[in-house]
């Protein structure tokens, strides 16, 4: 039987042993950082995850954290319907002015 936090991936944490779970505001915004991170690098979050940090509970968390430089961060503001802050990340030339973008 699978368990009530199977969303927590134990691989966000590879410098501290993985917690249970998250209980404080501060343990949240840790998780939204390490999630972040992991997801600009390429390494997509399970659907589960995915699931968890879309409910309201976690908004709270996803505003506090402000992971300016994280387009997996913008993503996850919008989602909680919070407002959009700066992109403090590179734009890479090639990317932006591509005519073909405004199609994506």
């Amino acid at each position: 039987m699978p368990s009530q936090n199977d969303w927590l991936d134990g691989a966000l944490y590879p410098d501290v042993e993985p917690p249970a779970k998250l209980n404080s505001l501060a343990e949240r915004v840790d998780f939204v950082a390490r999630l972040c991170a992991a997801w600009d690098f390429g390494l997509l979050p399970s659907p589960q995850t995915v699931a968890e940090i879309r409910r309201s509970e976690w908004r709270e968390a996803v505003d506090a954290c402000r992971l300016l430089t994280s387009p997996a961060y913008h993503l996850l503001r919008s989602w909680h319907g919070l407002p959009p802050l700066p992109y403090l990340g590179s734009q890479m030339a090639y990317i932006r002015d591509d005519p073909n973008l405004e199609y994506v």
